[in-house]
Protein backbone atom coordinates (compact mmCIF):
# COMPACT_ATOMS: atom_id res chain seq x y z
CA UNK A 1 0.00 0.00 0.00
CA UNK A 2 1.13 3.55 -1.25
CA UNK A 3 2.48 5.83 1.83
CA UNK A 4 3.59 8.56 -0.30
CA UNK A 5 0.27 10.59 0.12
CA UNK A 6 -1.37 11.74 2.87
CA UNK A 7 -3.92 9.41 1.74
CA UNK A 8 -2.20 6.30 1.62
CA UNK A 9 -0.36 7.09 4.79
CA UNK A 10 -3.98 7.19 6.27
CA UNK A 11 -5.16 4.39 4.54
CA UNK A 12 -1.99 2.45 5.25
CA UNK A 13 -2.34 3.08 9.18
CA UNK A 14 -6.23 2.09 8.92
CA UNK A 15 -5.41 -1.18 7.97
CA UNK A 16 -3.15 -2.02 10.76
CA UNK A 17 -6.40 -2.16 13.08
CA UNK A 18 -7.01 -5.26 14.55
CA UNK A 19 -3.34 -7.14 14.09
CA UNK A 20 -1.57 -7.89 16.93
CA UNK A 21 2.46 -8.68 17.35
CA UNK A 22 3.61 -11.09 19.99
CA UNK A 23 4.91 -8.27 22.44
CA UNK A 24 2.33 -5.12 22.98
CA UNK A 25 -0.54 -4.12 25.30
CA UNK A 26 -3.86 -5.46 25.61
CA UNK A 27 -5.80 -1.98 25.62
CA UNK A 28 -8.24 -2.02 27.11
CA UNK A 29 -6.99 -4.80 29.70
CA UNK A 30 -9.14 -7.98 29.90
CA UNK A 31 -12.05 -8.76 32.20
CA UNK A 32 -10.49 -8.34 36.11
CA UNK A 33 -7.17 -6.65 34.97
CA UNK A 34 -6.04 -3.56 35.23
CA UNK A 35 -2.90 -4.10 32.70
CA UNK A 36 -2.02 -6.63 30.52
CA UNK A 37 0.82 -6.39 28.11
CA UNK A 38 4.12 -8.32 26.74
CA UNK A 39 7.36 -6.72 26.71
CA UNK A 40 9.57 -7.88 24.12
CA UNK A 41 13.54 -8.04 24.90
CA UNK A 42 15.48 -4.26 24.67
CA UNK A 43 11.96 -2.98 25.21
CA UNK A 44 10.29 -0.95 28.34
CA UNK A 45 6.95 -0.18 29.85
CA UNK A 46 5.80 1.94 32.34
CA UNK A 47 2.41 2.32 34.00
CA UNK A 48 0.62 4.36 37.39
CA UNK A 49 -0.66 1.46 39.90
CA UNK A 50 -3.50 2.06 42.72
CA UNK A 51 -2.66 1.18 46.22
CA UNK A 52 -3.30 -2.58 46.94
CA UNK A 53 -2.96 -3.73 42.96
CA UNK A 54 -0.88 -7.13 42.33
CA UNK A 55 1.45 -7.02 39.60
CA UNK A 56 2.53 -10.09 38.02
CA UNK A 57 5.63 -10.24 36.12
CA UNK A 58 6.61 -14.04 34.29
CA UNK A 59 9.41 -15.12 32.09
CA UNK A 60 7.93 -17.31 29.84
CA UNK A 61 11.18 -18.45 28.17
CA UNK A 62 13.50 -18.37 30.87
CA UNK A 63 15.55 -15.30 28.91
CA UNK A 64 13.54 -11.92 30.16
CA UNK A 65 15.10 -9.77 32.80
CA UNK A 66 12.99 -7.43 34.41
CA UNK A 67 14.46 -4.54 35.73
CA UNK A 68 12.31 -2.20 37.90
CA UNK A 69 11.79 1.10 39.56
CA UNK A 70 9.22 2.27 41.87
CA UNK A 71 8.10 5.89 42.75
CA UNK A 72 5.52 7.09 45.13
CA UNK A 73 2.74 8.33 42.28
CA UNK A 74 3.19 11.95 42.32
CA UNK A 75 6.05 12.37 44.77
CA UNK A 76 9.27 11.41 42.51
CA UNK A 77 11.49 12.53 45.55
CA UNK A 78 10.24 9.35 47.22
CA UNK A 79 11.03 6.10 45.07
CA UNK A 80 13.01 3.01 45.54
CA UNK A 81 15.63 2.75 47.52
CA UNK A 82 17.51 -0.56 46.78
CA UNK A 83 20.09 0.32 49.39
CA UNK A 84 17.97 0.67 51.97
CA UNK A 85 15.92 -2.56 50.94
CA UNK A 86 19.18 -4.63 51.49
CA UNK A 87 20.47 -3.00 54.40
CA UNK A 88 16.79 -2.58 56.59
CA UNK A 89 16.35 -5.87 55.74
CA UNK A 90 19.60 -7.25 56.76
CA UNK A 91 19.45 -9.44 53.43
CA UNK A 92 20.49 -8.58 49.57
CA UNK A 93 18.34 -11.50 48.14
CA UNK A 94 14.48 -11.35 46.71
CA UNK A 95 12.24 -13.61 47.20
CA UNK A 96 8.89 -13.86 48.88
CA UNK A 97 7.82 -11.85 51.98
CA UNK A 98 10.62 -9.27 51.18
CA UNK A 99 9.58 -5.70 51.00
CA UNK A 100 10.33 -3.08 48.04
CA UNK A 101 11.12 0.03 50.55
CA UNK A 102 11.44 3.62 49.92
CA UNK A 103 14.49 6.12 50.94
CA UNK A 104 12.06 7.32 53.43
CA UNK A 105 11.55 4.49 55.12
CA UNK A 106 8.42 3.37 53.64
CA UNK A 107 7.21 0.31 52.16
CA UNK A 108 6.85 0.72 47.72
CA UNK A 109 5.88 -2.90 47.29
CA UNK A 110 5.65 -6.15 48.76
CA UNK A 111 7.06 -9.27 47.34
CA UNK A 112 4.06 -11.66 47.75
CA UNK A 113 5.22 -14.41 45.85
CA UNK A 114 8.04 -15.88 43.84
CA UNK A 115 8.98 -18.91 41.79
CA UNK A 116 12.01 -17.88 40.32
CA UNK A 117 14.35 -17.01 43.59
CA UNK A 118 16.90 -15.55 40.94
CA UNK A 119 17.20 -11.72 41.26
CA UNK A 120 19.49 -9.02 42.26
CA UNK A 121 19.58 -6.09 43.86
CA UNK A 122 23.28 -5.14 43.16
CA UNK A 123 24.28 -4.38 39.69
CA UNK A 124 21.71 -2.21 38.43
CA UNK A 125 21.06 -1.95 35.12
CA UNK A 126 23.05 -1.59 31.79
CA UNK A 127 24.87 2.21 30.47
CA UNK A 128 24.87 3.11 27.24
CA UNK A 129 28.47 3.38 27.39
CA UNK A 130 28.31 -0.40 28.51
CA UNK A 131 26.42 -1.68 26.00
CA UNK A 132 28.30 -0.23 23.24
CA UNK A 133 31.74 -1.09 24.43
CA UNK A 134 30.36 -4.79 24.86
CA UNK A 135 27.53 -5.17 22.25
CA UNK A 136 28.22 -2.30 19.43
CA UNK A 137 25.41 -0.01 20.18
CA UNK A 138 23.61 1.13 23.37
CA UNK A 139 21.02 3.71 21.77
CA UNK A 140 17.30 2.93 22.75
CA UNK A 141 16.52 2.94 19.05
CA UNK A 142 19.05 0.46 18.04
CA UNK A 143 19.93 -3.21 18.40
CA UNK A 144 21.06 -3.29 21.89
CA UNK A 145 18.98 -0.82 23.95
CA UNK A 146 20.88 -0.49 27.76
CA UNK A 147 18.39 -0.28 30.59
CA UNK A 148 19.52 3.09 31.98
CA UNK A 149 18.30 4.63 28.13
CA UNK A 150 15.59 2.96 28.02
CA UNK A 151 14.34 3.98 31.60
CA UNK A 152 14.92 7.33 30.82
CA UNK A 153 12.24 6.92 27.86
CA UNK A 154 10.07 5.77 30.57
CA UNK A 155 10.18 8.37 33.34
CA UNK A 156 9.73 11.12 30.70
CA UNK A 157 6.39 9.75 29.87
CA UNK A 158 5.37 10.04 33.49
CA UNK A 159 6.93 13.24 33.74
CA UNK A 160 10.52 11.99 35.13
CA UNK A 161 13.95 13.08 34.96
CA UNK A 162 17.10 11.70 34.07
CA UNK A 163 18.03 13.21 37.64
CA UNK A 164 15.23 11.19 39.46
CA UNK A 165 16.08 7.78 38.47
CA UNK A 166 18.00 5.87 41.42
CA UNK A 167 19.54 2.42 41.23
CA UNK A 168 17.53 -0.09 39.44
CA UNK A 169 16.68 -4.18 41.02
CA UNK A 170 15.81 -6.31 38.10
CA UNK A 171 13.72 -10.00 38.12
CA UNK A 172 14.64 -13.22 36.80
CA UNK A 173 18.91 -12.84 36.47
CA UNK A 174 20.23 -13.90 39.41
CA UNK A 175 23.62 -12.74 41.21
CA UNK A 176 24.96 -14.09 44.04
CA UNK A 177 27.98 -12.68 46.14
CA UNK A 178 31.13 -15.07 46.74
CA UNK A 179 32.72 -15.46 50.08
CA UNK A 180 35.31 -13.29 48.27
CA UNK A 181 32.98 -10.78 47.62
CA UNK A 182 33.18 -10.75 44.21
CA UNK A 183 29.70 -11.67 42.05
CA UNK A 184 28.75 -14.52 40.49
CA UNK A 185 25.76 -14.25 37.82
CA UNK A 186 23.89 -17.47 38.23
CA UNK A 187 21.23 -17.13 35.31
CA UNK A 188 18.07 -18.22 34.44
CA UNK A 189 15.83 -20.37 37.09
CA UNK A 190 14.24 -21.40 33.41
CA UNK A 191 10.71 -20.63 31.48
CA UNK A 192 8.00 -20.24 33.25
CA UNK A 193 9.16 -18.56 36.84
CA UNK A 194 6.74 -15.53 38.12
CA UNK A 195 7.23 -12.90 40.64
CA UNK A 196 3.67 -11.11 42.01
CA UNK A 197 4.42 -7.51 43.81
CA UNK A 198 1.70 -6.04 45.40
CA UNK A 199 1.52 -1.91 45.32
CA UNK A 200 1.58 -0.72 48.97
CA UNK A 201 1.12 2.65 47.85
CA UNK A 202 -0.31 4.57 44.82
CA UNK A 203 2.97 4.03 42.13
CA UNK A 204 4.44 5.12 39.67
CA UNK A 205 6.16 1.88 38.17
CA UNK A 206 8.99 2.09 35.39
CA UNK A 207 9.95 -1.52 33.49
CA UNK A 208 13.24 -2.28 31.48
CA UNK A 209 13.41 -5.65 29.68
CA UNK A 210 17.42 -5.83 29.17
CA UNK A 211 19.88 -8.21 29.42
CA UNK A 212 21.34 -8.08 32.85
CA UNK A 213 25.02 -6.31 32.82
CA UNK A 214 26.84 -9.47 34.12
CA UNK A 215 25.25 -11.59 31.53
CA UNK A 216 28.26 -13.49 30.02
CA UNK A 217 26.85 -14.65 26.41
CA UNK A 218 28.39 -12.62 23.60
CA UNK A 219 24.84 -11.68 21.84
CA UNK A 220 22.31 -10.06 23.16
CA UNK A 221 20.04 -12.21 24.73
CA UNK A 222 16.68 -11.00 26.35
CA UNK A 223 13.04 -12.82 25.90
CA UNK A 224 9.75 -11.54 26.36
CA UNK A 225 8.54 -10.40 29.86
CA UNK A 226 4.58 -10.71 30.36
CA UNK A 227 3.44 -8.31 32.81
CA UNK A 228 -0.36 -8.48 34.20
CA UNK A 229 -1.86 -6.64 37.12
CA UNK A 230 -4.98 -6.54 39.04
CA UNK A 231 -6.71 -5.24 41.78
CA UNK A 232 -6.17 -6.34 45.34
CA UNK A 233 -5.92 -5.06 48.77
CA UNK A 234 -2.77 -3.46 50.71
CA UNK A 235 -1.20 -5.29 53.30
CA UNK A 236 -3.08 -4.71 56.72
CA UNK A 237 -2.28 -5.12 60.66
CA UNK A 238 -2.49 -8.92 61.30
CA UNK A 239 -1.08 -9.61 57.51
CA UNK A 240 1.65 -11.93 58.69
CA UNK A 241 4.12 -10.24 56.19
CA UNK A 242 3.27 -6.84 58.66
CA UNK A 243 4.67 -8.52 61.45
CA UNK A 244 7.19 -10.87 59.92
CA UNK A 245 10.17 -9.12 61.72
CA UNK A 246 10.64 -5.84 63.58
CA UNK A 247 12.22 -4.09 60.67
CA UNK A 248 8.79 -4.89 58.51
CA UNK A 249 6.60 -3.63 61.38
CA UNK A 250 8.55 -0.42 61.80
CA UNK A 251 8.51 0.32 58.03
CA UNK A 252 4.59 -0.53 57.49
CA UNK A 253 3.45 1.30 60.63
CA UNK A 254 5.71 4.35 58.86
CA UNK A 255 3.64 3.77 55.57
CA UNK A 256 0.21 3.41 57.27
CA UNK A 257 1.09 6.72 59.47
CA UNK A 258 2.06 8.63 56.16
CA UNK A 259 -1.42 7.27 54.33
CA UNK A 260 -3.85 7.85 56.91
CA UNK A 261 -2.55 11.60 57.10
CA UNK A 262 -3.27 12.17 53.51
CA UNK A 263 -6.69 10.48 53.70
CA UNK A 264 -5.44 6.96 52.15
Amino acid sequence: MATGTTYGARDHARAQGGKRAAAMPLVPAPDGLVWAETVAGGNYTHKVLARGTELRLADPTGTACAHLLLFAEGRPWERLNVADTVKVQWNAYLGAGRLLLSDQGRVLASLIADTSGRHDTLCGTSSAARNTARYGDGSPQGASPAGRELFKLAGAKQGLEPRDLPPSLSFFQGVRVDTDGSLEFIGSAGPGAAVTLRAEQPLTVLLANVPHPLDPREAYVCGPLEVRAKPGAPTGPGDPLWDATPESGRAFANTADHLTARGL
